[in-house]
């Protein structure tokens, strides 16, 4: 998968004492990526608010902060698998506290440090072999177009590339992938960026 979710606990306390907990997961699978938001560029920051036990469950998951009601959806989801080391209830230990869960949805994991040189070098023989012997709406998830879509999100600011338009291009790259993946099986010895839309190329 070339995709990366951050995930970093924040214990926020109901007593006093709460912050004298530490929390040991014992089962913290992380939340799945929806794929055609990975494809679409989409990404952000979601918040989960919970109450983790003195048993180590979780429950009360809420959303305290969201981009995308399918990103609340993939984040509630891991949460709610989620248990933790159990511990003794004493008076320095609450029996339960209040635990913030920031989860970061990024497209840049993977992705080479000069993401843009690479993608400039990258000949058309390197994608056609890629793209042997798998199916044609496999295409999309290439690593060359991850690292595409990864460098238009996380590579230039957005007074650079306003997020509407990040996304228009995105969705201009996604739906140009057959095209590119064809011609440069056609013409191995070119460049990937030869036949990206201009649009994108001239932001490389």
């Amino acid at each position: 998968m070339r995709w990366w979710v951050c995930v970093l606990l924040l214990v926020v306390s109901l007593d006093v004492r709460a912050g004298e907990v530490f929390l040991i997961p014992e089962n913290n699978p992380k939340p799945v990526y929806p794929m055609a938001l990975h494809r679409a560029g989409v990404t952000g920051m979601v918040r989960v608010s919970m109450i983790v036990k003195a048993d180590g469950s979780v429950s009360n998951a809420v959303i305290a902060q969201s981009v995308h009601p399918e990103l609340e959806e993939a984040s509630l989801a891991a949460v709610n698998q989620w248990r933790f080391k159990p511990w003794t209830v004493t008076k320095d230990q609450p029996a339960q506290i209040i635990v913030v869960a920031p989860m970061e949805y990024r497209l840049d994991r993977d992705h080479p440090f000069h993401v843009n040189k690479e993608l400039e070098r990258l000949k058309c023989s390197a994608i056609a072999r890629a793209s042997l012997n798998i199916a044609t709406s496999s295409w999309v998830d290439l690593p060359v177009f991850s690292w595409t879509r990864s460098y238009l999100t996380h590579s230039l600011s957005p007074t650079q590339l306003p997020e509407e338009k990040r996304l228009a291009l995105i969705a201009r790259l996604n739906a140009s992938v057959r095209s590119i993946v064809q011609r440069c099986s056609a013409h191995p010895a070119s460049r990937y960026v030869r036949f990206l839309p201009e649009e994108i190329r001239v932001l490389l």
